[in-house]
């Protein structure tokens, strides 16, 4: 299903999501169940169906990776279950020393320090992927659409990373 199209949205990774919203509430009060309470059981069942689509819709389109994936789908290049490891020297060796650097607060003086940094980095390549992404994902070109999942699949070693920073803060708060 094209969710773009489900919301009346033209298919873009920048997309204002108030404007999904407000069509998130408008779908959902036209199908919500209670509206077929007394339909048949036929009604009933495709209206829980059609609020099911709606909210993976809304939840998809709101999340600006799911959106990626999902525009890439759309294309015919499937994310959601691979395991395609990037071959990007370059990418390789910033995880490892971020992953040295998430290593290094638990034996650090300052851990706040080197958290605050860690979130400043993280969030300035993930501000310089989405914006390449934006991008790629603007091209119609196939090759285009490969380059973006690869940018896609950085994203999500952020967001992993992003998490896990995360814990180790919560960890040092306790």
């Amino acid at each position: 299903m094209n969710y773009f199209d489900l919301f009346n949205l033209e298919p873009a990774f920048d997309i204002d999501t108030a404007l999904l919203a407000e069509r998130y509430r408008e779908l959902q009060r036209a199908v919500h169940p209670d509206k077929f309470a007394n339909d048949t059981e036929q009604q009933k069942m495709l209206s829980v169906q059609r609020t099911a689509q709606i909210n993976d819709g809304y939840q998809t389109l709101k999340n600006p990776l799911r959106r990626a994936e999902h525009m890439l789908s759309l294309r015919g290049i499937e994310l959601s279950h691979e395991t395609t490891t990037l071959k990007d020297g370059a990418f390789l060796m910033q995880q490892m020393e971020w992953r040295e650097a998430l290593e290094d607060i638990q034996h650090s003086q300052q851990p706040q320090d080197l958290i605050d940094e860690l979130y400043d980095s993280f969030s300035e390549f993930e501000s310089s992927l989405s914006v390449q992404l934006a991008t790629l994902l603007a091209s119609n070109d196939q090759a285009d659409a490969l380059l973006a999942a690869d940018q896609i699949r950085k994203l999500k070693f952020m967001a992993k990373l992003q998490d896990e920073l995360s814990r180790i803060e919560d960890g040092l708060l306790d």
